[in-house]
């Protein structure tokens, strides 16, 4: 039977939001956001750089794919790729065989602003994970992925897996 004192620490370490995995992400996101920030500049966020990357992967997708593959809700894909649009870094062209859907392609300009960032984008990444040594890296890394990938389908903007 647990001590009184026991039964304080377990009441004060639940009540402790850095004991909890979702407030740490939280802060992770918040750090993460910051250095993408100081590195990369505020010509794109971190969603439109996401959008933008993935597009360079996928030429010609659609834009409800392009969203999943970037994890995030169908409508702030649109929006994002609307932006990104007005900006001059992609095209969208309406698919003729279904003419709800568009098809996006990269610009010239996208490319180039993708290009110039990679220098920044790598440091983001060193400087994220820095306090980790080498292996933690790995291991952290592999870790965050598996919790990624096994917690998928509780998202409200599920990672879509790309098609053939």
């Amino acid at each position: 039977m647990p001590t009184n004192q026991q039964k304080d620490d377990q009441h004060r370490e639940m009540f402790n939001i850095y004991e909890h995995p979702g407030h740490l992400l939280r802060r992770a996101q918040q750090i993460s956001v910051s250095i993408f920030f100081d590195e990369l500049g505020d010509e794109l966020t971190p969603v439109q750089y996401a959008i933008l990357s993935q597009l360079a992967l996928h030429p010609g997708i659609d834009q409800v794919s392009l969203a999943g593959l970037a994890a995030i809700d169908t409508s702030t894909g649109a929006s994002v790729c609307a932006r990104l649009e007005e900006k001059g870094l992609l095209e969208r062209r309406v698919i003729p065989h279904n003419r709800r859907q568009r098809a996006l392609t990269i610009t010239s300009n996208g490319t180039r602003m993708l290009e110039n960032m990679q220098a920044g984008a790598l440091r983001l990444r060193e400087r994220l994970l820095a306090p980790l040594s080498p292996a933690e890296q790995r291991k952290f890394m592999e870790l965050l992925a598996k919790l990624v990938r096994e917690n998928n389908a509780q998202s409200r903007a599920p990672l879509a897996v790309p098609g053939p």
